[in-house]
């Protein structure tokens, strides 16, 4: 019986099956085989036992079944994985299997092969939603439209604008994702308590063969555990990127508000529903499932936290906290990710809307450019400010445009001609440096 709607409804297969018992298994076996052969090449084991734990640990030899059986048994996942290798492997080869190595040796090892893997996942996803955003800032350069802030009509911007600032945005999580990388994905073989006491005097040497076989990074000085401060950076970058993908999100969400009508999501026409009784609708869910996801996701922040203080040399109270945020965190903000360049990729934008709502406000967006223009005539700042506010207010309550009252105001009569208020309040002539900030984006993301 599938509990959890991430096992039916949420996530990708690709980066589920890094998380599922098979995959989970297969890893805690390459790190056996890699202790096994760095021990060996070291001369402390025969290397044909090593080899021999290679050939089961890689070939599939041990089932999920016998180690959930032995499990039951021993009340210890990681005893339950060496027993279980420990019986396929044929002559005196199994006794050799763990040699020196506490549980987390093998854990904390296979745990940053999970992650190195989700992470080239997770770069694939960014790599793939900065082109699709950057793409729609090339396309809408100089496509204008309102700017909005407090919710409220502000001045003049490019729909281009909007999306290089969301791609840079993402750019710069993908960047993190690169420094943290190598702070992330490391392991350990360093016995109970850091000291490496049980794999003798060439430890250290053990520890840097089994991190360069795997092709991971080594925790310089452990405890019994890789220090969970890493797993939470992770989860932390994880939370941030959710978030930001909500805010792109949400943006859609807007847009696409009857109200204002400049961008929605793709609607298939022959067969997509909206609402099981008001049958015109035609909603945001992705965005909306995407929000909703990256709330999920920001709530294991607390968790990955807590998780660092463990007592002494290391206790329990990560264990069955990390079994559950660590997957879900990365399999939701895939899902988050694939989503949110699906919406952008498949967007609809509306240049027409986007004008009809600048003309809607009837000149009142282009109240800052009035005013910069008097002052390049002579008016001071602050006075120049007043008067357009005035101007602005009379135009609101009479419902005029913003225009014919400039025109017309008593402290601003020959200040332009009608031509000159014409050039004024066209908003497609203040938007500023909008195309070389697009231009310098995307340089930058590219």
């Amino acid at each position: 019986m599938s509990l959890c709607a991430v096992d039916y409804r949420y996530g990708r297969p690709a980066m589920k099956a890094l998380f599922s018992e098979e995959a989970r298994l297969e890893r805690l076996l390459q790190v056996e085989a890699a202790l096994a052969g760095a021990q060996a090449d070291l001369g402390l084991l025969p290397a044909a036992a090593a080899k021999e734990i290679a050939r089961v640990a890689v070939g599939k030899k041990v089932a999920v079944a016998r180690v959930n059986a032995l499990e039951r048994e021993t009340g210890h996942d990681i005893m339950a994985v060496v027993l279980a290798l420990t019986e396929q492997c044929s002559g005196d080869a199994g006794r050799y299997v763990h040699l020196g190595a506490t549980s987390n040796d093998i854990l904390d090892t296979a745990t940053a092969l999970q992650l190195r893997d989700a992470i080239r996942i997770l770069r694939e996803d960014l790599d793939a939603l900065v082109d699709t955003l950057a793409g729609l800032a090339k396309k809408h350069r100089n496509t204008v439209m309102l700017g909005r802030t407090h919710g409220q009509a502000a001045t003049p911007i490019t729909f281009g604008l909007k999306m290089a600032v969301f791609a840079l945005e993402i750019h710069r999580h993908r960047e993190r994702l690169r420094e943290a990388e190598r702070r992330i994905v490391v392991g350990k073989m360093s016995g109970a308590v850091g000291t490496g006491a049980a794999f003798g005097p060439k430890a250290l040497e053990i520890e840097e063969r089994v991190a360069r076989r795997l092709g991971i990074g080594c925790e310089e000085a452990s405890s019994q555990v890789v220090g969970r401060d890493r797993h939470a950076e992770l989860i932390l970058l994880l939370a941030n990127l959710a978030a930001s993908c909500e805010k792109l999100c949400t943006e859609v969400r807007n847009l696409q508000r009857t109200e204002i009508g400049e961008a929605a999501e793709a609607f298939a026409r022959k067969r997509q529903v909206g609402s099981s009784t008001m049958a015109h609708k035609e909603n945001p869910v992705t965005s909306e499932n995407v929000c909703g996801l990256a709330r999920v996701v920001r709530g294991f922040v607390v968790p990955a936290l807590e998780d660092v203080p463990l007592w002494h040399e290391r206790d329990l109270t990560n264990s069955s906290a990390e079994r559950i945020l660590i997957p879900h965190a990365l399999v939701l903000v895939d899902d988050i990710l694939a989503k949110t360049a699906s919406v952008y990729a498949n967007l609809r934008v509306y240049p027409e809307r986007m004008r009809e709502n600048l003309e809607r406000t009837k000149g009142q967006v282009m109240a800052e450019a009035v005013m910069i223009a008097l002052v390049s005539k002579g008016l001071g700042r602050q006075e120049a400010h007043q008067v357009v506010r005035d101007v602005a207010l009379e135009a609101r309550e009479k419902g005029l445009h913003l225009r014919e009252v400039l025109l017309k105001h008593p402290r601003l009569r020959g200040k332009f001609t009608a031509k000159e208020a014409d050039a004024v309040m066209d908003p497609a002539r203040y938007t500023g440096s909008a195309g070389a900030i697009v231009d310098r984006v995307l340089r930058v993301v590219s």
